[in-house]
């Protein structure tokens, strides 16, 4: 079996009834596994085999719904502005036409205006507002063929709901008109022209409000797939060619120069820069870049001429898996959203059910028939199940484009929303709350510091040891010069020894070295601090010890703090001795420590935890702690910008800042109590505004509702779901 996620685009939904009929239809599909339909971003993440089932396959099944899918373009470029700007075109022409019917039918009655005599005859007045109406449906015919096919296909949507309302008044219009030609002038009081339009006009002008400021919410992902140029300079046959991106192969070197884009993830091979890597990982301050660094396409080469060797090109890059990462969470659904499509499935036929009973009601309680016919209509476009469908995927669109801006990617709804639950976060050590690699931390010295660090260098300069690289590195970094060593003898596990300038030079351990008296005290405090002591002799004496230490990072201190801050309780796990590990520990207020724990181990410390009730959330780099980030409940992987690849994880920070960590919690919890809102209001609006429309406050001596009010209040509950979200685009991050 294929096991295979692709995300579709999907135009023709208007409502979480349209969104409910994909997921059950596709979901039928012999070889489909799920299916997670995005109202808000107009896609489908949809889990298949791909072994007996096709994209095409997916495809067609979609189209006979109704609907039209495809997948997403190579470019990431679409129609999107195109369209928005047609609906806008027809939108200005329905709200022209329908607001000139509501002043020439509603205007008089009023006392607005007086209508002259000609218009006011009631054969040229009813068949003046019929002519006003005609182009205010064929402005809004969507609402009537997507309506009136799912109605047929036994799924009916809100367009269904507005188609019939709207063909009610519309049919019953008609009716009056006949009446008035053949001699009843009178009828010309029952004509529901004007409502009809405005219904139309006002749904059409919510519609426009809800994707403008739904188009808002996925501006990140936008903004990546931007970043990529369209053209790269690459060396062939010996010249500098410029080629289309996609073009660009493996192994080509690729030329970039000052304040250009990077095409592609690669490798410098010649010259020095500083790098922009904010729009990828989220970094603000520019990336200092050397021969044999890599670099992340899409990211800005700030000061250097540059010859990069790509890496990682088109759907493998960095960049093209970030937005890959973020499509797919933005396109999944959050487990709170299943009450809400429990809801949907039901929702527009028991509306419908709704609005048939309640005019039967007022019609057998007397009520005569243009009475009825509001109630009717009045419930049919009151009811709003676009803000059920769009409470949860704008907000979960809106948070994880939020994240993706700063570094953070969620790979799904669930890890969006699971976040802010951990009452317990475990650490891993090294890599996570350290750098993970070791440093120089001390130096203690009878002689000139600087000369034993050039002399330890000079010795270690021929060895692969982590500690020899340590001090070899720390040299080249304060501007030591370098000597030059001979007779280079390594002792494994123990240390090494060289000649420098006909002095034998020894550099290791306490065992290797003789004569450390001197340094014991010194030595024996720096390895209760997790400090590791290396020795520096010549063949007389013991010249000093140069402390090694994987430091711990700058923001793990910040991190620790705001998570007890939260009252989160947090735990370090490690594979190292007691000793060191409490080391750290203390130095960061970790009061809760495991050490001497094996990489197979580590799971079942998780385990433990969550046996003991705790919701447990593991941060880890992603590789060596696989085990134990899939067996907590939520797992963020700290990674480089060009490692995403943590497939155990569900939270990737691209930055290694843990203050991340605090970030990540954050959006969770503004997302998650935004759904929570959202959700509340549509149900609320919806439990309120339809007895209000079938007649409830009218029987108990109130007003009754218009059915264009109804309409206004309608497009208003969607509009304001979405505005509501998109107070998490203004939210504050450290």
């Amino acid at each position: 079996m294929n096991l295979t996620q692709t995300v579709f685009n999907i135009s023709g939904m208007h409502c979480a009834s349209c969104a409910r009929s994909i997921e059950v239809n596709v979901g039928k599909l012999s070889s489909v596994s799920s299916v997670a339909v995005n109202l808000a971003g107009e896609t489908a993440a949809i889990s298949y085999d791909a072994d007996s089932l096709s994209e095409k396959d997916i495809i067609k099944a979609i189209n006979k719904l109704g609907f039209k899918a495809s997948l997403p373009s190579e470019n990431g470029k679409d129609s999107d502005f195109l369209k928005l700007r047609l609906e806008k075109i027809r939108l200005f022409v329905a709200l022209f036409f329908s607001s000139s019917l509501f002043v020439i039918s509603m205007g008089p009655m009023l006392g607005l205006l007086t209508l002259p005599s000609f218009l006011a005859e009631p054969k040229v007045l009813s068949a003046t507002q019929l002519f006003l109406l005609l182009p205010v449906i064929l402005c809004g015919y969507k609402f009537y063929t997507s309506g009136f096919k799912s109605l047929f296909r036994g799924s009916p949507n809100m367009d269904t709901l507005i188609a019939i309302g709207t063909i009610s008044a519309l049919s019953y219009s008609l009716y009056s008109t006949y009446l008035v030609y053949t001699g009843h002038e009178h009828a010309i009081h029952n004509l529901y022209y004007e409502s009809a339009a405005m219904i139309i006009a006002l749904v059409m002008l919510g519609k426009f409000l809800e994707k403008r400021a739904t188009k808002k919410t996925s501006d990140s992902v936008k903004k990546l797939v931007s970043l990529t140029p369209n053209n790269a300079r690459v060396i062939r046959d010996g010249s500098e060619v410029e080629v289309r991106i996609q073009e660009v192969k493996v192994g080509d070197v690729v030329i970039i120069r000052p304040g250009e884009k990077i095409p592609v993830d690669g490798k410098i091979i010649s010259g020095a820069t500083e790098t922009d890597e904010s729009m990828v990982t989220g970094e603000s301050m520019p990336v200092n870049k050397a021969v044999g660094d890599e670099v992340i396409g899409g990211c800005i080469n700030k000061s250097g001429f540059i010859k990069v060797e790509a890496l990682r090109v088109g759907k493998d890059s960095t960049l093209a898996q970030i937005v890959k990462t973020v499509s797919e969470a933005q396109a999944s659904k959050a487990p709170i959203a299943r009450l809400a499509d429990i809801v949907a499935g039901y929702f527009v036929p028991t509306v419908i059910s709704i609005a048939l009973i309640s005019a039967l009601v007022w019609f057998f309680a007397g009520k005569d028939f243009p009475f009825v016919l509001s109630i009717f209509i009045s419930v049919l476009v009151i009811s709003c199940p676009c803000a059920l469908g769009l409470a949860t995927p704008v907000a979960i669109m809106t948070g994880t484009g939020k994240a993706a801006e700063h570094g953070i990617l969620f790979r799904n709804g669930a890890a969006l929303e699971h976040a802010c639950k951990a009452d317990t976060v475990v650490f891993d050590k090294t890599g996570t709350l350290t750098k993970g690699s070791p440093e120089v931390s001390d130096i203690v010295s009878d002689i000139d510091k600087d000369e034993l660090i050039r002399l330890a260098a000079a010795c270690e300069s021929g060895s692969e040891h982590l500690l020899g690289e340590a001090i070899v590195r720390y040299a080249k970094e304060t501007g030591l010069d370098t000597l030059t060593a001979e007779n280079f003898k390594s002792t494994v596990g123990a240390g090494i020894s060289a000649t420098l300038d006909g002095r034998k030079i020894y550099v290791g351990n306490k065992s290797f070295v003789k004569n450390t008296g001197r340094f014991e005290h010194e030595a024996a405090i720096l390895s209760e601090s997790g400090k590791t002591p290396v020795y520096v002799a010549d063949d007389e004496k013991t010249l000093g010890i140069i402390a090694i230490a994987d430091s711990v990072k700058d923001s793990a201190a910040d991190c620790i703090s705001s998570l007890k801050k939260r009252k989160i309780a947090v735990y370090m796990l490690t594979g190292d001795n007691e000793k060191t590990a409490n080391s750290i520990a203390q130095a960061l207020g970790i009061e809760n420590v495991i050490s001497n724990v094996k990489p197979n181990e580590k799971s079942e410390v998780i385990q433990r935890l969550k046996a003991n009730g705790h919701t447990v959330c593991m941060i880890g780099d992603g590789i060596n702690d696989a085990p134990a980030l899939a067996s907590a409940d939520i797992s963020i992987a700290v990674a480089s910008g060009t490692d995403i690849a943590a497939e155990t994880s569900d939270i990737i920070l691209m930055r290694n800042d843990l203050t991340d960590v605090s970030n990540t919690i954050k959006i969770s919890s503004a997302v998650t109590r935004n759904i929570k809102q959202n959700l509340f209001w549509a149900f609320a609006y919806n439990v309120i505004g339809i007895p209000v429309a079938a007649g409830v406050l009218y029987a108990l001596g109130g007003p009754l509702l218009n059915p264009m009010i109804g309409a206004a209040a309608m497009s208003l509950s969607s509009i304001t779901v979405v505005s509501n979200v998109l107070r998490l685009s203004r939210m504050k991050l450290r």
